[in-house]
């Protein structure tokens, strides 16, 4: 009879044990509810389109240096190296680029197929350093190290701009900056209106009637 009491106080013990385990399991799962709740994760970052193909063309070039023979670390890059890659992409290039001997040498819209090679498009050689040049400095890079700023750099674009341009028949024209407009004050604009309205008056030098005058005489 003890036996049996005692094994049925061991029960009782046993459940009211794991009860209080369960309750406590249940109370801090709340609490990490309620503090998930009041505290929701950040959203991730996302990445415009420019940064997310700068940090893919940096380990584009990354894995060029990694994979050079004999292979390249960044601090020993130079702007030999740059051109060295710049020309290695040529291969996946899809811009036609007709030789000198080619008869659509020139011509903007060739009228068949010619066995010309394919090149990187200028514009995108030009944007892709323009890329390089910002992730090189934003990797700890020093602006006056950068190789891809060198002047041999500058050079190759250069030329392959020209270059592609006769073999294309196309003119790359550097857009230039618009100047801010410089906004006049409540009196400038006044007296800008009042010389306007005076000049277009009849009989002023820009009005029909002086006009008509001049030309009949």
């Amino acid at each position: 009879m003890s036996a049996a009491v005692a094994a049925a106080a061991a029960a009782a013990s046993s459940t009211s044990s794991l009860s209080r385990c369960s309750s406590s399991t249940n109370g801090s799962s709340g609490s990490q509810s309620r503090h998930q709740a009041l505290n929701p994760p950040a959203p991730p970052v996302l990445l415009s389109r420019y940064e997310s193909q700068k940090r893919r063309d940096w380990i584009t070039f990354g894995q060029y240096l990694k994979n050079h023979r004999p292979p390249l670390t960044l601090s020993r890059c130079s702007g030999a190296h740059v051109l060295e890659f710049l020309r290695y992409l040529d291969q996946f290039g899809k811009t036609k680029v007709h030789t000198d001997s080619c008869p659509f040498f020139g011509d903007p819209h060739p009228p068949a197929p010619c066995p010309c090679p394919l090149k990187q498009a200028w514009g995108s050689l030009d944007a892709l350093i323009g890329r390089l040049r910002a992730a090189f400095e934003e990797n700890g890079g020093q602006p006056e190290t950068n190789p891809f700023g060198a002047g041999a750099v500058r050079l190759y674009l250069r030329e392959v701009r020209d270059a592609q341009g006769k073999a294309r028949g196309i003119a790359y024209e550097k857009k230039k900056r618009r100047k801010p407009q410089q906004q006049n004050s409540p009196q400038e604009a006044l007296e800008a209106i009042e010389a306007r309205n005076g000049s277009n008056s009849i009989g002023g030098p820009t009005s029909y009637g002086g006009l008509a005058k001049a030309e009949l005489s």
